[in-house]
This record gives C-alpha cells, structure tokens and sequence, in this order.
C-alpha cells in the first residue's frame, strides 16, 4: 500500500468510526497499520476504539505506541493519561497530562485530567488549581466544571461543589454524573432526603446505571434503612459484576453468614485482579477481611487485610516526619503562658461541642447521645475548623504566629464558625462538630471559642488501633494502613493530647472513657449531658432508636442497643500485631 493509499485507508477508517460502525473501522485501521506500523493517528484512535469496546489492555498498548510513534501530539498523550487515570494509576497519568501540557499549555482537557490525577495521588490543592485552570480556559464546558466540582468534593467544599454540580445541571439537566455529584454534595451537607431526590433523578434517566444504584445505596445507609440500602448495592452488583467497589459496598451492607453467595464472588474476583486498580484491588481485600472474619477465620482474614492495607498503603501518601513536627510546633506555640494571656479574647457563642479523639474510638457513640437531646444537634464530621484555617483565618502561618494573632481576630474566627454552624440547626442549644481530627486544634478553638464544650473520646489502644486498621476510610487516614505507623500516630495523638489537658480548663474539657461508658452507660450519658450544659432527658438513653443521618463507619452500631463485643477483639488477631504492640508500647 502506497502513501496515498494509506491516507484513504486511514479517512475512510475515520469516517466510519465517526458513524459508530465499529468493526469496519477497526478493519480499516489494522491495515493502515498492515502497510505502516508506526502510523500515528491509526494507533491513536484505535486505541480508543478499543476502550469503546471495553478492550482496556489492548487500548493502553495501542496509545502507548501511538505515544512513542508522536511524542509531541498533545491529544494521544491526554487520551493515554484519561485511560491511565481510569486504570487507576494516577502517578502515570500525571506525567502523560503533563506531557500534553508541554506541547499546549493552554489544552484544557489536559488541565482538567491533571487536576483528577493530583486528586487522586492525595494532592486536592494541587489538583483544584489545574482544574480551576481548565475551566478558566474553557468556562463554557460542562464536563470540566463537573470535574472542578468532584475535586472540591475531595477537598470538602461541598457548598462549592454543589453550585458546580447545578450550573452543569442548568445547562444538561439529565447529566447523571452531575446529578450523582450533586448527591454526593447535599448527603455531605446533611441533607440526605434532597440527595436521594438528585440520585433518583439520576436512576429515571437510565434505571441501569449502576453508579447511581451504588450512590443510592450510601445514602439509604446513611438514613438507616439498610434493607433498601443492601437491595439497591446488590442491584449495582448485579448491573456491574466486574467492578470490586461496588462487591465492597455490599459486602459492607450485612453480616455475612455460612454459604454466603457473596464470598463467592469475592473470591472469584480476587482470583484474576490484574485488571483491577490498586484501590479496587484493596477494596476487594478488606471485603474478603470482613467476610472471613465473621466467619471466625481469623488466620484467612488477617491474610486479606494485610495485603488490603499493603495496597491501600501504596496508593496514599503519609509524611509521617511532618505531621510529628507539626504536633511538636503545636505544642511549643500553645504554651500556658501564650495562652493565658489571650484567654477570654474569643467569641462568647455556647453553641458548639466537640467530640474529639482517634477514629474508631466511640466519638460517633457520643455524638448519637448528644443528638438525642432535643435540645440538641449531631452535626457530623464537619471541615469547617480546617476550611477556617486553610483560609488564613488563624494566621498565615497556624499553628506559629500566635504570638501576633490579635484578640479581633481570634473573635473573627470563632464568630465565623459559630456562623457556620449555626446554619445546621437554626434552633439548637448546642450543635456536635464530630471530626476527631479536631483534636490537633484545642488550644485555638479554646481561645477562638472559650464557651465551646470539649468531649475527648478514649478507648483502649489497641482496640483503637486495630479497628482503625481493620477498615478502608474515605480519606484523610493515611497513617492507618500500617501497623507501625498508625502504632507511633497513636503515641503522638495521645502525647498532644496529654498537652491539651494540662493547658486547658476543667470545665472545657470532658474525658469519657470507651469502655466505661459501654459498662455504666445511663451514669457517663448524665455527666455528659450536664457537661453540656442540658438538663437531662430520657431520649438519651435510647439513642438507637433516634432518626437522623450519619455518614461514619459506625452507621450501624450506633442503631443498635449498647454492646460490648467490641472491648478486647484485638485479642482475636493478636499474633500479627507485632508492629503495632511495639510502636504503642
């Protein structure tokens, strides 16, 4: 075939794939490769012929000698870094986004893409930049501004994410991927009734899309309606059999029992994961973990969630030198002596209370006893003590600079998460911010918000630890997915915490103690109420029966009546937690 033949061969080829006729294009294509082996454009779009027809492995072959045939052609380079990206790999897909870039810096897709990639390498600052520069290129595209809208998800903006997800809405409102993401938002910003409403919208556009069963699913989970919640994963399961994540949610969704038809397809799937993405592939471990340990095989179980962690582990990043330095500066900052002599500067509100501690250790407990008051509101796990902080409102250079943090300022910054939190329950007395991680923050919240009530959850060590371990977070645990490191996270929490009682007042700080609280529950639940400030009420004693959402981990144990078959269930997996016993001992 000669030059111009090829050429022919290659526009016809072209026009038929424009015209979806497939095997007739890919035809036309395989013999322009026939006569010339290193034909650029027939590499570039075959390739993409074959992700149309779900032929990944053939495609990312196909892109990849198309890379190397034109390394400078931006498009092959941004379509290879999309496939990379949907394989899972996003430290590859970075590099090929970046390459494009190189070519055209002004090429907004591969902005967008690289903005997905830092998302998903653990980078959401990095990555909300690249995606707000996409869309400053390219105002007018939907799909970018959906992507810009899923980056601020992962860096919990939701009310931005939201305005995102409508202004694509407003211009396709049958988008389902927006419609899912304005899901995700609204279920983050504790209205799970308007995020069913959105999923459900999704579901009428294609009842097939198994995505949007899945997400229906969370929610469901969420308001505590497991029966519903279990139906719609098994029904995403059934649309999707090859995807783990959606295996995991359902695994997640009940107890499994002897014969369960479930561990079968598990461990069909973990037979042949290479197709798989490392998070599908620990998706897959710690839904096997769990099956197995219900099923009393302890020695299977802690096989799967070694290799899940290991995975996982290789996925996230964790500075574990930065965040000890940033506990040490914490401590050398908030001294006695600074902060008695800004004590009382703060903003005078009374609403709010902090249930502060590691993940895993009873703080969704708490926040459901709390929430039963009808004076009340359990909040959930609320971003706005970082977002406050992020934006400069504790000083530039938090947690250094208290020297020059003026009293204004301290009162603006507790006067504007007043603000915030206020906006959740307009009529409560007292409103719960229940993310753990607050616990890095007392001494500023102290100062910021000196009527603010304090509740430090502990639960025995390795208890804690291992539960923590046992279970795959949404994000911002990166430290427990080793034994050793979550071992000496542990050391460290429990050390800056040790700072905060010797500096805070008594009459801010409450510790209620995990176990003691499962044994003498109707005595702690009175002394935390009254801490509160709230006269007590027979509501709290019945917490499992209360409606409202919760969006932890721990969604279904606090439905339940109190239990104590949680205290000692280190014990069952205790010859493997060598790294962790040495790193808390």
């Amino acid at each position: 075939m000669n030059a111009s033949a090829t050429r022919q061969h290659f526009e016809g080829a072209v026009r038929l794939h424009r015209q979806n006729r497939l095997l007739e294009a890919e035809a036309q294509y395989r013999q322009v490769l026939q006569a010339e082996p290193g034909h650029a454009g027939a590499l570039h779009l075959l390739g993409l012929l074959c992700i149309q027809t779900g032929r990944i492995g053939e495609a990312e072959a196909l892109l990849r000698r198309a890379a190397a045939a034109a390394p400078r052609e931006a498009e092959i380079r941004n379509h290879l870094g999309l496939l990379l990206l949907r394989l899972g790999r996003p430290g590859e897909a970075a590099a090929e986004c970046a390459a494009a870039l190189e070519s055209r810096p002004d090429f907004a897709d591969a902005l967008g893409n690289l903005g997905l990639a830092y998302g998903m390498l653990g980078e959401p600052e990095k990555a909300l930049g690249f995606l707000e520069r996409a869309l400053a290129l390219s105002p007018d595209d939907p799909e970018i501004r959906r992507n810009l809208g899923e980056g601020q998800l992962r860096l919990g903006k939701h009310e931005a994410a939201l305005a995102c997800f409508d202004k694509v809405l407003a211009v396709r409102p049958h988008a389902i991927a927006a419609l899912l993401g304005r899901g995700e938002a609204l279920a983050a910003l504790g209205r799970q009734d308007y995020a069913l409403a959105a999923i459900e919208r999704a579901l009428a556009v294609d009842p097939d899309y198994a995505a949007a069963h899945c997400a229906r699913g969370t929610v469901l989970k969420q308001l505590g309606r497991f029966p519903e919640s279990q139906e719609s994963f098994a029904r995403a399961v059934a649309l999707a059999p090859g995807n783990p994540s959606y295996h995991f949610a359902l695994a997640e969704s009940a107890p499994f029992t002897e014969g369960d038809a479930r561990l079968s397809a598990l461990e069909a799937l973990a037979k042949d994961d290479s197709r798989f993405s490392g998070q599908q592939k620990a998706e897959l471990h710690f839904a096997l973990f769990k099956a197995y340990d219900e099923l009393k095989r302890p020695e299977e179980a802690f096989a799967h969630l070694e290799q899940g962690n290991r995975l996982y582990r290789a996925i996230v990043p964790y500075d574990e030198a930065a965040v000890f330095a940033f506990f040490r500066e914490l401590e050398e900052t908030y001294t006695p002596k600074a902060v008695a002599a800004r004590r009382g500067a703060g903003h005078a509100s009374e609403l709010p209370v902090f249930v502060v501690g590691m993940p895993r250790s009873g703080t969704t407990l708490v926040e459901q006893v709390l929430a039963s008051h009808p004076e009340a509101f359990g909040a959930g796990e609320l971003l706005f003590v970082q977002d406050l902080i992020l934006d400069g409102a504790a000083g530039t250079e938090y947690p250094a600079g208290l020297e020059t943090l003026k009293a204004e300022e301290l009162r603006r910054f507790g006067a504007a998460y007043a603000e915030r939190l206020r906006g959740r329950a307009p009529q409560a007395r007292r409103i719960v911010d229940k993310l753990p991680a607050n616990f890095r923050h007392l001494g500023l919240l102290h100062l910021a918000l000196p009527k603010a009530r304090i509740v430090h959850v502990r639960r025995d060590a390795r208890d804690t630890c291992f539960s923590c371990y046992s279970r795959l977070f949404a994000s911002g645990l990166n430290y427990a997915y080793d034994l050793g490191e979550l071992g000496r996270y542990y050391k460290a929490y429990e050390g800056l915490m040790a700072h905060w009682r010797a500096l805070l007042p008594q009459d801010v700080l409450l510790e209620i103690r995990y176990e003691t609280l499962v044994a003498d529950f109707e005595a702690e639940a009175r002394r935390l109420i009254a801490f509160c400030g709230l006269d007590w009420d027979e509501h709290c004693l019945r917490f499992h029966e209360t409606k409202r959402a919760v969006r932890t981990l721990s969604e279904f144990q606090v439905r339940r009546p109190l239990f104590a078959s949680s205290i000692g269930r280190w014990r069952v997996y205790e010859q493997w937690l060598g790294p962790l016993t040495a790193a808390l001992s």
